[in-house]
C-alpha cells in the first residue's frame, strides 16, 4: 500500500473505491457535475474528521493552505469553495454515503468476526439495541423541533457486540419513539437481541420470536403476569428468581400468546434489581445476567462517537446535510476500525485518532507511525475508562 504515500492517502486506499463508484452511479450522484464530484465531497469531509476541524470553513482553509498536495491526497478539484461545499452536503443525496457506510459495515463485521473481547458462547449472533439524541439548535434546526426549547435528530443503531460494529443504523427525529426502531430491523434466527425497557411491546416482541430469534428485554414494573412454575436458582450469583410466566393482561396475551421467561437479578455492585423477559429458555440465568451486562458497550460506543467524531457540531443546516454529516462520521469510524484490523495495530481508537489528527501530512507508513511508540502506563482510571471499548 505504501509507496511516498500520505497518511490521508493511505487511510483512503480502505475506501472500496468501485462499490463506491456504484452507489454513486445509483443515485446519480455525479449527474451534471463538472468538478467537485461525491468523490471529493467525501474526502473533504473525512479529512474534515480525521483532522478535527470544526466547521466547513475550516475544512476549505485546511485544504486550499495545501493546494500543492491536494492531487497526492486523493483530490481531483484543484481548490475548494464555502459554497461548493456547503451545497454538495445541502443538496447531494444522503443515501450515497449511507449505502457506503453499511458496505463498510460488512466489511468490517466480517474483520472483527472472531473478536476475542465476547466471551459468551452462543450459537448465533449478539446485537445490543438503543438510540442516541444529539441536541440541536432551534433557530437553525427548526425541522427537527423536539421541544419548546430545542431541536434534536436521533440516532438508532444496533450494535454488533463481536467486534462492536454497528450493524444497523437509523437516524430520524427526536421524537420518534424507541421501540419504533424494531419495525426496521430483519432479526436472524438464533440470534440474541438485547434491550432496555424502551423496546417492551408485546406484539414486537413476538414478532422476533416468530422469526426465532431470542430478545433479552429489561421488564416494566406495571408488567402483569401469571406464573406457571419457578426454576431453582442459586442465589449465591445474584439469581432471585427464575420464572416461567404467560401475559394475563388482555392485549398482552393477544400480541403475545406463548410462555415467557422473567429473571429478577441482583447486581451486588450497583446495588439494584433487575428483572430481564426474555424468549429463551435453555440459557443458563446468570449467563441471561451477563448478556445484558454487555448492553453497556452501546453505551460506550454513543459516548465514543460523540467525543471523537464530529456530530454534535454540525456543518450544514438542513435534514439532508445532517444526515450526510452523521454517515461520514460512521465512514471515518469504520475506516479507522478496518485498518486497525488489517494491519493488526495494537492500539485502541482512541489513541489511532489522536495520532492521525496530528499526522495527516506525513509520508510515514501507518504501520510504523502507530505502532513506534507504547503508551505509558496510566493511573488515572478515568483515562482507562474506554479501555472497555477496545476494538
Amino acid at each position: 500500500m505504501f509507496n511516498g504515500q500520505y497518511i490521508f492517502s493511505q487511510i483512503m486506499d480502505f475506501l472500496p473505491r468501485s462499490e463506491f463508484d456504484k452507489i454513486v452511479k445509483k443515485y446519480q450522484g455525479d449527474k451534471g457535475v463538472r468538478n467537485f464530484d461525491c468523490r471529493d465531497q467525501l474526502l473533504a469531509m473525512v479529512f474534515g474528521q480525521l483532522a478535527n476541524l470544526n466547521s466547513l470553513r475550516s475544512i476549505v482553509l485546511c485544504l486550499n493552505a495545501h493546494q500543492n498536495l491536494l492531487y497526492h491526497l486523493g483530490f481531483k478539484v484543484k481548490d475548494f469553495t464555502l459554497s461548493t461545499l456547503s451545497r454538495a452536503n445541502e443538496n447531494r443525496d444522503c443515501n450515497i454515503f449511507n449505502d457506503l457506510a453499511y458496505v463498510l459495515i460488512a466489511k468490517a463485521r466480517q474483520l472483527y468476526l472472531n473478536d476475542n473481547d465476547f466471551k459468551i458462547k452462543l450459537k448465533g449472533a449478539a446485537y445490543a439495541l438503543d438510540s442516541t439524541v444529539i441536541d440541536l439548535c432551534l433557530n437553525t434546526f427548526k425541522w427537527a423541533r423536539f421541544r419548546t426549547t430545542k431541536s434534536a435528530v436521533k440516532v438508532h443503531t444496533q450494535l454488533d457486540l463481536r467486534g462492536n460494529i454497528p450493524s444497523f443504523f437509523l437516524i430520524t427525529e427526536a421524537k420518534t419513539h424507541d421501540v419504533n426502531f424494531l419495525d426496521n430491523l430483519e432479526f436472524e434466527a438464533g440470534a440474541f437481541y438485547i434491550m432496555d425497557r424502551g423496546y417492551f411491546d408485546f406484539k414486537r416482541l413476538f414478532k422476533v420470536d416468530s422469526q426465532k430469534a431470542f430478545f433479552v428485554v429489561r421488564g416494566k414494573d406495571n408488567m402483569v403476569f401469571e406464573r406457571l412454575y419457578s426454576r431453582k436458582v442459586n442465589k449465591g450469583h445474584g439469581v432471585r428468581c427464575d420464572q416461567i410466566i404467560k401475559p394475563s393482561n388482555y392485549y398482552s396475551q393477544k400480541y403475545y400468546p406463548e410462555k415467557l421467561r422473567r429473571i429478577k437479578f441482583y447486581d451486588q455492585t450497583t446495588n439494584q434489581y433487575y428483572i430481564w423477559i426474555t424468549n429463551n429458555f435453555n440459557l443458563k440465568a446468570e449467563v441471561i445476567a451477563d448478556l445484558y451486562k454487555h448492553r453497556w458497550q452501546i453505551e460506550l460506543f454513543f459516548k465514543w462517537m460523540k467525543q471523537h467524531l464530529h456530530i454534535e457540531v454540525f456543518w450544514g443546516h438542513s435534514r439532508n446535510a445532517v444526515k450526510t454529516q452523521i454517515c461520514i462520521g460512521l465512514i471515518t469510524f469504520l475506516l479507522v476500525a478496518i485498518m486497525k484490523k488489517r494491519l493488526n495495530i495494537g492500539r485502541d481508537l482512541y489513541e489511532i485518532l489522536q495520532i492521525l489528527t496530528v499526522s495527516i501530512f506525513e509520508k510515514t507508513p501507518i504501520y510504523t507511525m502507530l505502532n513506534q511508540y507504547s503508551l505509558p502506563e496510566i493511573s488515572d482510571p478515568f483515562g482507562k475508562q474506554l479501555d472497555l471499548f477496545d476494538i
